[in-house]
């Protein structure tokens, strides 16, 4: 099992979605094949739609959308055939950070969309490459070491 994991700006603004679907594309012909993704924005919701549409042509990926939080009345009506909750504990203030580790841990792949070097998208598209991980940035910042 090669996976990958996605982090990028809440609002996603400015996002080529189809360079992004190509992206996964190419990861996919590589051999990767579980994707995680979080529920948080409208980048983690892109990167989801995309990845449905290419569980059509590629049927043996698989989609896990790692959720930080369990799912409230509020949002009960959302698609959660893909979701996971990993167990992780922690006060609930730091839940997305915790969830963030959880996926890079187990990603041998990072896309991120990263523009400005503050944020939750940079700090890990950064530890990322810390730990050595491929960081392919669909965005225009540098991410440094």
């Amino acid at each position: 099992m090669k996976t990958c994991t996605f982090f990028g700006h809440r609002d996603g603004f400015g996002l080529d979605r189809e360079t992004l679907r190509r992206t996964i594309e190419e990861l996919i012909r590589q051999g990767i094949d579980t994707f995680y993704v979080g529920n948080q924005g409208q980048f983690d919701g892109a990167v989801y739609s995309c990845l449905k549409q290419l569980r059509t042509i590629f049927p043996h990926i698989r989609i896990w959308v790692v959720l930080a939080y369990l799912p409230t009345e509020k949002r009960e009506s959302e698609d959660l055939s893909d979701a996971i909750y990993p167990e992780i504990e922690g006060p609930p203030k730091f839940a997305i950070d915790r969830r963030n580790r959880w996926m890079l841990q187990r990603a041998e792949v990072v896309i991120c969309y990263v523009c400005h070097i503050t944020g939750g998208a940079y700090k890990f598209a950064k530890l990322a490459k810390r730990q050595g991980k491929k960081v392919i940035n669909l965005g225009c910042a540098e991410i440094e070491r």
